[in-house]
């Protein structure tokens, strides 16, 4: 299952309120919770509350394990204790990337230049952002030479696990109809626009698509950057 998916299980998990109430006592605790302290909090047996937990579980909200509750080895079964899990749940539609824009704009920050205006240095830190991304790709794929076409098409595919909805318009072009950092672009078009070309620019250098390049084509409602064949 994809992040999207293992999201929206998460989410439909918690739609039923004792597991809401569950999820919502076992994070305020902020230690482990047994199954007895969890039927208690929302008023159910231990039995019920273990099928919840456990639902709870399955749907990556939280972790368990067996261990003694309170340090306490008593005779008998090791009781098995909850936590919540250690990964965020988001849900965007459409996709959205603010922490890929919040990691660029930070680095930039951090590794700006003597010589380097801000600007510059946001655009120098996202084309290598892209460049990492590309080079990654290639080292997992070994695709060898890429031919404009075959680019394109590794490219789309990479790139829409990170929410461009990229659409084959044409065999020498892939429109990209969504902006993941939508609706900041609307704020400062200019700088992040241009900082989704770089990232864009670097994604092909580092893939070693030389066959293709990433243009600016504003279009309303779509991304800025459109990819095409040489």
């Amino acid at each position: 299952m994809d992040e999207a998916g293992s999201a929206v299980t998460a989410v439909a998990a918690l739609e039923d309120e004792l597991r809401r109430g569950m999820y919502d006592y076992i994070r305020r605790a902020r230690r482990p919770v047994g199954r007895d302290e969890a039927a208690s909090a929302v008023g159910i047996s231990r039995k019920l509350a273990a099928f919840h937990l456990d639902k709870l579980v399955a749907a990556g909200l939280l972790c368990a394990r067996y261990e003694p509750l309170g340090g306490i080895r008593k005779v008998g079964r090791t009781p098995k204790v909850y936590e919540p899990a250690r990964n965020d749940i988001r849900i965007s539609i459409p996709p959205r990337q603010h922490d890929l824009l919040a990691g660029i704009l930070l680095d930039a920050v951090l590794d700006e230049g003597d010589q380097e205006k801000a600007s510059q240095a946001t655009l120098r830190v996202a084309r290598e952002h892209g460049h990492r991304l590309g080079t990654a790709e290639r080292e997992r794929t070994r695709p060898g030479r890429l031919g404009a076409e075959r680019a394109l098409t590794r490219a789309a595919e990479v790139l829409a696990g990170y929410g461009f909805e990229p659409d084959r318009e044409a065999p020498g072009c892939v429109r990209l109809r969504n902006c993941p950092f939508h609706p900041l672009t609307a704020r400062s078009p200019e700088l992040v626009c241009g900082l989704n070309h770089a990232f864009l620019q670097g994604f092909l250098a580092g893939l070693q698509a030389r066959s293709a390049e990433a243009v600016l084509e504003p279009h309303p409602g779509e991304c800025c950057v459109a990819l095409r064949s040489r």
